[in-house]
């Protein structure tokens, strides 16, 4: 059981608390002891996409944060909220509704490299505390800006003036809140996030995720196998390197190997299809990253 579980997070459910799911649902099938983490927090009131490593995967969560997100999001025109969701207090209100126009216009504005200020209600640490922390005890946070890329933003759907839905394709460190925030005032209003759900987390849709229930269903059946996902699925964006028995070995000590005929940058090292390690080539010379113990 060395790979990943793709969940499809309900709303209300911290990232944390989904963890503890899968780790209930291991117990339940008679898996045994297992490392497992997530590869990306998500709100409790967001929903989508979870990639949760389990075992030697759990090498690779970290890559995952680092890696590109996209999100659909609704824009409520009209109010903001000290959270920036629908869990906050309002406070400020504005009559103006944008039109399509002129919101598909400032969209261009926020595409590409960008500055944002993160929302007070946020996991980052201020002197040493959690920011939400912070705000919900009534000390004002202040939190510097961040550069992030926002590489597509587009309008998905308007119902109504009071609202739009947009799909975001952002790189890592983007606050979703923040940037209906800031489109909010650049169309000359206010507005907050009503709906929120992560469609791509790297190289993980929607596609294989499964729901809670499928996840309980599945673990009373001893059959979580059935929805695991190989390992090297978290590293589709790279490509292999296949490896000799004795080349396999040198990585597995430790060693790095010389003379070896493939490009610069990233890959993933394979004796047959079982990965050995995620190594970086530079000039010929292979160099371990993380060693898988399979």
């Amino acid at each position: 059981m060395h790979g990943w579980i793709i969940l499809d997070k309900p709303l209300g459910l911290g990232s944390t608390q989904a963890v503890s799911a899968v780790k209930r649902a291991l117990r339940t099938g008679g898996y045994g002891k297992l490392k497992v983490g997530h590869g990306g927090t998500l709100d409790p009131l967001a929903s989508g996409v979870l990639p949760v490593a389990i075992g030697e995967a759990t090498k690779l969560a970290g890559r995952l944060l680092d890696s590109d997100k996209i999100y659909g999001f609704t824009i409520r025109f009209g109010e903001e909220t000290d959270t920036l969701d629908t869990e906050g207090r309002m406070i400020a209100q504005s009559d103006v509704r944008p039109t399509l126009e002129e919101i598909e216009a400032v969209l261009l504005h926020f595409t590409g490299p960008i500055e944002q200020v993160p929302p007070a209600y946020s996991a980052l640490k201020v002197g040493g505390e959690r920011a939400y922390d912070l705000a919900r005890a009534g000390t004002e946070v202040s939190l510097a800006s961040r550069s992030v890329t926002v590489h597509t933003l587009e309008v998905a759907s308007q119902a109504s003036t009071d609202e739009v839905t947009l799909t975001a394709h952002v790189s890592k460190g983007t606050y979703i809140r923040s940037l209906a925030r800031d489109i909010a005032h650049a169309l000359g209003t206010v507005g907050h996030v009503t709906y929120l759900r992560r469609t791509k987390a790297g190289p993980f849709t929607l596609a294989p995720a499964i729901s809670m229930d499928k996840l309980d269903e599945l673990a009373k059946g001893h059959a979580l196998e059935q929805i695991l996902l190989p390992l090297r699925a978290g590293l589709d964006d790279i490509p292999a390197l296949s490896l000799t028995p004795d080349q396999a070995g040198l990585l597995r000590s430790g060693q790095q190997l010389v003379g070896i005929a493939a490009s610069d940058g990233r890959c993933l090292c394979v004796l047959d299809e079982t990965p050995v390690a995620l190594a970086e080539v530079q000039s010929g010379i292979v160099r371990v990253v993380r060693g898988f113990n399979l």
